[in-house]
């Protein structure tokens, strides 16, 4: 199995073969499953892309093996992890093509499997306070200053369970209750990371408002356009992070679980 420090977590179209040196694609087995990815270099560092609806975009967000793909990473020594999400805005500050900096989350997920502290694993609560490393985040809000790209340095990211688009009422409730942003990808995501000790970041996109901001219904084709347009700005950010990343962590993600 090769190696890698740092990993990708998207959809294909973030993924461009051309800026990886020695791309290998890898079937990881692990004891929940197996995962796929490709591992190769970029300025001197392993990096390991794995594309969360499997490489043709077949999986539906609530049928995402996500503690294989996490187990996987950890597997293959990845310590870092940045996330990409496409969704949709609660906010009219926050309109279709925007990026932000996810730094906290609302889950209304149903079905998923949660924890890997489950079938006889010691009682373990995770600590959430930060539950999207801020080191990163910080890392990233500088990065992209320094490129010229605007992200929200945060935002709440609501997690439904999907596959369905939420209704208005739905939408009406998530933003009082704090919601800036909503998707179906993020939980468990974020938390298993969390449960692993690894460092992990969201920077999700706007692909439009959602349902009853705009008087149009909403349309799958509708997200992919949006995300094909500025899939760009995602990618150059998170390559010119990852390559201005130190190795060393200084933040506590590490212990969140109790892991050292």
């Amino acid at each position: 199995m090769v190696h890698a420090d740092y990993a990708i977590i998207g959809g294909t179209g973030v993924y461009d073969p051309a800026l990886l040196n020695n791309p290998h694609e890898e079937q990881i087995e692990t004891a929940y499953g197996v995962a796929h990815c490709t591992i190769g270099e970029y300025k001197g560092k392993q990096i390991a892309f794995m594309p969360r609806h499997g490489k043709a975009h077949h999986v539906p967000p609530h049928q995402v093996n996500y503690k294989a793909n996490i187990q996987a990473l950890v597997d293959s020594g990845v310590k870092q992890i940045l996330a990409t999400a496409a969704v949709g805005s609660m906010r009219q500050t926050l309109p279709p093509g925007a990026l932000v900096i996810v730094d906290q989350f609302l889950d209304f997920t149903k079905n998923r499997p949660l924890t890997f502290f489950e079938d006889g694993e010691p009682v373990t609560h995770t600590d959430m306070t930060d539950p999207y490393c801020g080191r990163l985040r910080h890392h990233l809000s500088q990065t992209a200053e320094r490129l010229g790209i605007h992200a929200a340095p945060g935002g709440t990211y609501v997690c439904t369970e999907g596959p369905r688009f939420e209704s208005p009422a739905e939408i009406r409730m998530f933003a009082q209750l704090g919601g800036d942003v909503v998707g179906m990808t993020s939980i468990p995501e974020t938390v298993l990371a969390k449960e692993r000790g690894l460092c992990y970041a969201t920077v999700a996109m706007v692909t439009n408002y959602c349902a009853g901001m705009s008087g149009a219904p909403l349309t799958h084709q509708e997200v992919l356009d949006e995300m094909a347009q500025n899939v760009h700005l995602m990618r150059k950010l998170f390559f010119e992070a990852i390559a201005t990343l130190e190795t060393g962590i200084s933040c506590t993600c590490q212990s969140s679980a109790g892991n050292m």
